[in-house]
């Protein structure tokens, strides 16, 4: 299945690939501000915790909004849910570069949050209601979609913010109006979905264990991913200031996680669904987390080295790739749930511990040393590893690339069937 998928995966209607392109900017967003938060934090005198809450404020916004976007596009349609988004992030990130301050700019990053979560919340849902080759297709059009945004956005951040940090939020904006464009004009209109989601769906969804498992798991590796994306530009700055390189910048900063999130690309598209249909999502998933726990533990005691930084860094993008694939597509296999709706929820918990990493690592670092965020981010990955463990008996489709699928169709026909936009549902907002 996923070879035919790749098979497919270029032959696309305009439509999905006016949708592709407005991810890739979306996706900008996670690591757009990667590469200037030193210069954010000199210019405007904030410390490293004032600044990496730009990242808290971001994902904080886009977790709690993600429990009621299955709700809202549910009456409202996917192409009006996309366009409103979109424009919430064009006004924000226009705001957001014209921030007097760091308080300024990190309330405006709450507003792009919102738009982000309307917006990713519905992307691939709506891509898979066009494209070709069915949800594997979508899926990983999607994932390299999210890859090369990760990857464009400190490229982009590095490259504009060596003229001023201003440039990288105006950037976004003008290219994310040309997306909004593209969709407002590609998109067909399609009405609102037959069956209407309740507000209280998405909090009813926590009981469902296997739900609840991967949703927690998934909050702990958040937490390690981005303990390494936000707090990471600090310490490569110091290692190179303490190797002479005084040139050393946004501009090399974009370049380095550039690389991380190529790596991520890359990997989530390719290596991905090779090793699931090897040995299984269980065994990935704990393989994974296991490799990026040593990853952060190396950066943790090389800490003051700028080569190990670097290198451990876009390391940790091939490992990352992987886990955001396979925990995407463990969250359709696992669970009989509206698919909607277990979007939302995993969505919403996940965020959680992408948003309090950024806020904890300058604190930590700032009382314990530079070492001490990538050790806590190590322990976050084995806690990760340690709920998956608990929790495996409620994960027992996870076994291979199409049991799980196997499974609910054996469970009956009031499943939605794969490839279905409800089946996709469950997917949009997981790995963003």
């Amino acid at each position: 299945m996923a070879e035919r998928a790749g098979s497919n995966i270029l032959s696309q209607p305009r439509a999905v690939w006016a949708v592709a392109f407005a991810c890739v900017i979306a996706f900008m967003g996670i690591g757009l501000v990667d590469p200037i938060l030193p210069a954010i934090s000199a210019e405007l005198g904030a410390s490293q915790a004032q600044t990496m809450l730009l990242f808290t404020s971001y994902l904080a916004i886009t977790g709690l909004a993600m429990f009621f976007t299955s709700y809202v596009s549910s009456r409202f349609g996917a192409k009006r849910t996309l366009v409103v988004g979109l424009a919430l992030i064009v006004v924000f990130a226009t705001l957001a570069g014209s921030s007097g301050s760091v308080g300024e700019i990190v309330g405006f990053r709450a507003g792009w949050g919102l738009g982000n979560a309307l917006f990713i919340s519905t992307a691939l849902a709506t891509i898979v209601g066009a494209a070709s080759g069915g949800v594997n297709s979508a899926i990983i059009l999607y994932e390299a979609a999210l890859g090369l945004g990760i990857a464009t956005g400190p490229l982009l951040g590095g490259a504009l913010g060596a003229v001023s940090w201003r440039g990288p939020f105006f950037g976004t904006a003008v290219l994310m109006t040309i997306g909004l464009v593209a969709i407002a004009v590609l998109l067909p209109k399609a009405p609102p979905a037959a069956e209407r989601v309740t507000l209280s769906a998405t909090f009813a969804a926590l009981r469902h264990p296997a739900l609840l498992t991967l949703g927690v798991a998934a909050l702990f590796y958040n937490y390690g991913f981005f303990s390494l994306l936000a707090y990471t530009p600090f310490p490569l700055e110091a290692a190179a200031q303490r190797a002479g390189m005084a040139a050393f910048g946004a501009h090399q900063l974009g370049l380095i996680f550039c690389g991380w999130g190529l790596c991520l690309a890359l990997t989530s598209v390719f290596a991905a669904p090779f090793l699931t249909r090897r040995i299984g999502r269980q065994r990935v998933l704990y393989a994974m987390l296991t490799l990026l726990a040593a990853d952060l533990a190396v950066m943790a005691w090389r800490v003051d080295d700028l080569t190990t930084l670097v290198v451990a860094t876009i390391v940790a993008g091939l490992f990352l790739g992987v886990m955001n694939t396979v925990l995407t597509e463990s969250v359709m296999e696992a669970t009989e749930l509206p698919r909607s709706v277990a979007s939302s929820t995993y969505s919403g918990i996940r965020f959680v511990g992408g948003a309090v990493a950024p806020a904890v690592a300058g604190v930590i670092a700032a009382r314990a040393g530079a070492a001490s965020p990538y050790v806590v981010g190590s322990a976050a990955l084995l806690v990760s590893i340690l709920v998956l463990a608990v929790g495996r008996r409620h994960l027992r489709s996870l076994g291979g690339s199409d049991h799980g699928a196997a499974l609910r169709q054996a469970q009956g026909a009031d499943v939605p069937a794969l490839g279905s936009v409800d089946e996709a549902s469950a997917l949009t907002g997981a790995d963003a």
